[in-house]
């Protein structure tokens, strides 16, 4: 969804690399993180500000090449080692389906509790996507870029999502409350769309989903990536128009 908008920008948003640049290990030696490079860090300190969406200018900015590492370096790093046998992992529902795998890995995971520190996944917590209410203020806070670079995609495939969800009986889209952004100054919805096996149904009219059960949820419910380009995202609608008949029940999709 976010291709045609950056195609758009042209060559307004390209960066130059130098041959001169990053020859070192060390982009900033005297920063924690220390390939990060000190102009990255600076705007992605800038953004934060602006959007209003974290308080950072307090906090140490850590990258990694995605969040799914940055959460098993958490985990880990979050770990007691006085331990003789592992504590639990917890998690709100639905999650990120790659986090069992972490925690498994990691072995030692500890994520909740009284003693327990909590790791915050902020990675949709964009004004694309849900009201920013409040600037999140925790110790351990992920973001991911593949999520802020959204612009005005997301918005749009949601409301033709919702217009063809609205026009067949067999599938629902929660409802949110309006929420007042601070970023937008206006109010918006923040948004997350049961037959028993939801899954298999799509997959029979050639569209790949993943089941809610890998997200902490059951089979009545499923994740699809609203993140394609605008033509496979049009397939995607009419393939789902098509489907009509009777159900066992009314299936929830989450996009």
């Amino acid at each position: 969804m976010y291709e045609s908008y950056w195609r758009k920008k042209g060559n307004k948003c390209d960066i130059t690399f130098n041959g001169d640049d990053s020859l070192s290990y060390f982009a900033n030696g005297k920063s924690l993180c220390w390939f990060l490079e000190s102009k990255l860090e600076e705007q992605i300190t800038r953004l934060h500000n602006v959007v209003g969406n974290a308080i950072v200018d307090d906090h140490y900015t850590i990258v990694g090449t995605g969040s799914s590492q940055l959460m098993q370096a958490a985990v880990y790093a979050l770990s007691p080692t006085d331990q003789l046998e592992p504590i639990s992992a917890v998690s709100a529902t639905p999650f990120y389906s790659a986090y069992p795998e972490v925690t498994d890995f990691v072995r030692e995971p500890v994520v909740n509790g009284d003693q327990g520190k909590l790791i915050y996944d902020l990675a949709y917590y964009w004004p694309q996507y849900t009201a920013i209410t409040i600037p999140a203020n925790h110790d351990v806070m992920l973001f991911t870029i593949s999520k802020c670079t959204g612009h005005a995609g997301s918005r749009i495939g949601w409301k033709r999502l919702r217009q063809v969800v609205t026009a067949n009986e067999l599938f629902v889209l929660q409802t949110y409350p309006l929420q007042y952004c601070l970023f937008t100054k206006d109010f918006c919805e923040s948004h997350t769309v049961e037959e028993e096996d939801c899954e298999k149904l799509l997959k029979e009219h050639k569209i790949h989903t993943r089941s809610g059960r890998r997200f902490g949820s059951d089979s009545s419910s499923v994740r699809i990536s609203m993140l394609s380009r605008d033509e496979d995202f049009n397939i995607f609608l009419e393939r789902l128009m098509v489907i009509q008949g009777p159900t066992n029940g009314i299936y929830d999709i989450y996009a």
